[in-house]
């Protein structure tokens, strides 16, 4: 694509990833094309969203029904102090276009849930899941499964943080459920208001999660697809590990029982 189809302004933005051989104009207008929903406006959400909204997604969706508070600053870097009291998402979009105002904010200050889930996705061509408990994460994978959009999910605990790409329609690739078939117990898990999290961890796999959405918007580079980046920041180790497709998965598998999320239990 021709790079005088952008404007003036644009070319100037943008003018890093134009130069790169792997993005380019055209890279750059699908990244503009773009339609990503974000889970949560929190750890993972905040630098995420900054990198999206920084490299030109053009439309970014953000559901989150929380309000900042002084607690999360420590590591939610898209909310300042004085946004205590306001709602994430009003927060994280005033941030956001102050950062680049050419794009396309949604926001949804409601819980993500099996009453919206499916209508929300649907309108994306890929979800990023920064939630903070396993049963957002579970409605996330099998909606997006159901649904055929890619999701990239990560999570952080204490030191440690973990980042994978799902797009379990296509090929022989695996879903969250092959990896984790149900949730654990509640109470065997603790949360991070339970037992912390390292604050500039947030930072790092928030934007290696922004790295694979762009990945995969833009097609280069090999994807997180059937494996499990692992971040351990105490010792400064990165393992990527290989996720075997399960025959036997509910959802993914020969003979799934996971055909609708309105007949599952594994969300609250």
């Amino acid at each position: 694509m021709d790079d005088l189809e952008f404007t003036e302004d644009e070319i100037q933005r943008y003018a890093r990833h134009i130069t790169l051989p792997q993005v380019g104009g055209l890279g750059q207008r699908k990244l503009m094309n773009a339609k990503v929903l974000v889970i949560g406006a929190g750890g993972l959400g905040s630098p995420l969203l900054l990198y999206l909204a920084a490299a030109g997604v053009g439309n970014i969706g953000i559901i989150d029904d929380d309000k900042v508070e002084l607690s999360n600053l420590q590591r939610q870097i898209i909310h300042k102090t004085n946004k205590i009291g306001s709602h994430k998402t009003d927060s994280a979009k005033e941030t956001i276009l102050s950062i680049n105002p050419n794009i396309n904010i949604m926001t949804y200050k409601e819980r993500f849930s099996i009453f919206n889930a499916e209508n929300i996705i649907s309108q994306y061509d890929i979800v990023a899941d920064g939630s903070d408990n396993f049963g957002t994460r579970f409605l996330a994978n099998d909606t997006c499964f159901l649904t055929k959009k890619t999701l990239v999910s990560a999570a952080i605990l204490r030191f440690e943080g973990q980042i994978s790409t799902y797009s379990a329609n296509k090929d022989l690739n695996c879903c969250y459920r092959c990896l984790w078939p149900k949730p654990p117990p509640k109470g065997l898990i603790a949360s991070c208001s339970e037992a912390g999290v390292f604050g500039a961890l947030a930072g790092a796999i928030g934007s290696i999660q922004a790295i694979e959405v762009l990945k995969e918007i833009l097609g280069i580079g090999k994807s997180l697809n059937n494996f499990l980046l692992i971040f351990d920041t105490l010792s400064s180790e990165m393992r990527k590990v290989k996720i075997k497709k399960d025959n036997n998965c509910q959802l993914c598998g020969s003979k799934p029982t996971i055909t609708s999320i309105k007949k599952h239990k594994d969300y609250s």
